[in-house]
C-alpha cells in the first residue's frame, strides 16, 4: 500500500466525519463525529511519519509521537465532553440539538 492509499482513507474518515457533525442533530453523534475527524487526523500524521525518512536513513517518527498527544488531548475530551453531554441531558432531558437553545436552566 502507498501512501495516497493511507490518505484517501482518511480523507474519507474526515469527511465522514465532518458530514456527521454538520448534519446530525444529536449530541452524542456529533461527538462521535469528532472523535472520528481526530482519527482521521492521526492516521494521516502516522501514514506520513511510516513513508518519510530521516536524513540519516532511520525512519521519522515526529508524527508518530505527535499522535499521542492528540490520543491524550482526545482522553481529556471525552471526559470533558461527555460530562457536558451528561448535565445537559439531566438538564434538558434531551440530546437533540435543536431542542437545545440556552445554556442555562
Amino acid at each position: 500500500m502507498s501512501l495516497n492509499d493511507y490518505l484517501l482513507v482518511s480523507g474519507l474518515l474526515f469527511a465522514i466525519g465532518f458530514t456527521g457533525v454538520l448534519v446530525r442533530r444529536n449530541l452524542i453523534v456529533i461527538y462521535m463525529c469528532l472523535e472520528l475527524m481526530l482519527n482521521a487526523a492521526n492516521l494521516a500524521l502516522v501514514s506520513f511519519s511510516r513513508f518519510r525518512v530521516a536524513p540519516d536513513g532511520m525512519p521519522d517518527y515526529h508524527g508518530q509521537i505527535l499522535v499521542f498527544f492528540i490520543i491524550t488531548v482526545a482522553a481529556a475530551e471525552v471526559a470533558v465532553g461527555l460530562a457536558i453531554i451528561v448535565a445537559l441531558y439531566r438538564a434538558r432531558q434531551t440530546t437533540q440539538v435543536t431542542e437545545i437553545n440556552r445554556m442555562q436552566y
